[in-house]
């Protein structure tokens, strides 16, 4: 999204390094996401743009699903902000929260999980519920 570090570079460098990479591909008026496989760097700005300005594969590609696959790593966590315990403000849908209670059922368990920062968007604390999961790790500018 518009207010979120852009990840172009990051996925462009993760196909030179010859790994996989997976994308979200929310489902419109639910709370489910999957990520599905992406083939290439340059495939992204061909997808279609979601209400949300999001480039996702449409309803009908039906794409390799990383926990049928052999699960994930890494997930690069977005937000809206950060506190420096791991906790992470979404957007309120908690899509990443349920597919990473998903994640925690498949046998590779949890991705380690990075969010990208900019330095404005770490706060003291943030909100957080009993079903929130906490991030990894945070990566952020700091001047």
């Amino acid at each position: 999204m518009q207010d979120e570090i852009k990840t172009e570079e990051i996925i462009k460098d993760i196909f030179q390094r010859g790994k996989e990479c997976f994308i979200p591909q929310y489902k419109p008026r639910s709370r489910h996401m999957d990520m599905v496989k992406l083939t290439s760097a340059e495939e992204i700005s061909s997808l279609p743009l979601t209400s949300w300005n999001i480039h996702q594969p449409c309803d009908d590609d039906v794409r390799e699903e990383a926990l049928s696959a052999g699960g994930l790593d890494l997930i690069l966590m977005p937000g809206l902000g950060f506190d420096k315990s791991g906790n992470r403000l979404g957007r309120g849908k908690g899509y990443y929260d349920i597919y990473l209670e998903r994640c925690m059922h498949h046998p590779k368990g949890k991705p380690y999980t990075i969010a990208l920062a900019f330095k404005e968007q770490i706060c003291d604390s943030v909100p957080v519920a009993e079903n929130d999961i906490q991030i990894d790790e945070i990566l952020y500018e700091d001047s």
